[in-house]
């Protein structure tokens, strides 16, 4: 067969059905007939004289020649969005659109004053931001989900260009008037005493805190657990004790006196590292370019203790 008969709708429905794993989620999101995805899945699989998908009770999975043909219509399908992006900007960064993933602390300031600056600049620029897990914003990465990624990594991935890449230690937090306030770092046994709030265990920060724990034979009973980095920062503010997170996530924080932040002065902090991430082998759109590079000047910042 040749490739022009891969036609563009029946890639765009199987991607769906590839991203939502099931032919109902893709009718909704493509607001199109559950009958009408199967048949052009049928087509392709007729085409190509293999079974695309492995169907199971619970859904549908691409099977080995699935995720080959994925990885080609994810690569077109970017590549389209590029010579766009490109045209539009022809006259300069006046339009575009940029889509980021990231690690829940970055969208809580970082990110949002990074993208008002850039508009500043380029007003024409249109942005999406999602926040999720760390292993989540390098999986919309590698989907073609998300053109750049900003998360904490432990591990380098296949598949995955990293235009930045910075340490990251774990920053005790707590209100300027705390007994701890002014040290510039402090160990696990000058935080015992105090109360703590700690973010759930699937987030790096809480990860290697716990690691270093078990290192020091230190057991923590915090005062608070959530998965929203402002609960904690309300916990620290409203007296309630510390808390821990990581510098970018708290670095506008401290600088305006609002909180202190003292490094966690223990082996394995620093055994993660702030990624600025990209899909392998992809040429990005200018846009896309820009605002990396932008992000790779703002992220080395210092934060003023």
């Amino acid at each position: 067969m040749s490739s022009h008969r891969l036609q563009e709708t029946s890639l765009r429905y199987f991607l769906e059905v590839v991203r939502g794993g099931s032919l109902t989620e893709a009718a909704t999101r493509l607001n199109v007939s559950a009958s009408a995805i199967s048949r052009q899945v049928a087509m392709l699989e007729e085409l190509l004289g293999v079974p695309l998908f492995e169907r199971r009770p619970r859904g549908m999975a691409p099977s080995a020649a699935g995720e080959l043909l994925a990885a080609h219509a994810r690569r077109g399908a970017l590549e389209a969005e590029r010579v766009v992006s490109d045209i539009q900007g022809l006259q300069g960064l006046q339009r575009g659109h940029v889509r980021i993933a990231c690690s829940s602390g970055f969208a809580n300031e970082f990110l949002p004053q990074a993208i008002v600056a850039f508009r500043a600049l380029h007003p024409g620029i249109q942005f999406e931001l999602e926040a999720c897990d760390p292993a989540d914003v390098t999986e919309a990465v590698l989907l073609g989900d998300a053109d750049i990624g900003l998360t904490y990594s432990r591990a380098a991935v296949k598949g995955v260009r990293v235009s930045h890449r910075q340490a990251a230690s774990v920053f005790a937090l707590m209100r300027p008037d705390h007994p701890l306030a002014k040290q510039r770092s402090v160990t696990l046994a000058q935080m015992l005493p105090f109360p703590i709030g700690l973010s759930g265990p699937d987030t790096t920060v809480r990860q290697l805190f716990d690691v270093a724990c078990s290192n020091r034979a230190v057991v923590f009973e915090p005062a608070l657990v959530s998965n929203r980095f402002e609960a904690l920062a309300s916990f620290v503010l409203h007296g309630g004790g510390l808390a821990i997170a990581g510098e970018i996530t708290v670095r506008e924080r401290v600088r305006r006196g609002e909180l202190h932040a003292a490094e966690i002065r223990e082996r394995g902090m620093r055994a993660r590292s702030v990624e600025l991430q990209t899909l392998a082998g992809r040429t990005l759109p200018e846009v896309v370019r820009a605002f990396l590079d932008f992000l790779c000047k703002a992220l080395p910042a210092p934060s003023t203790q």
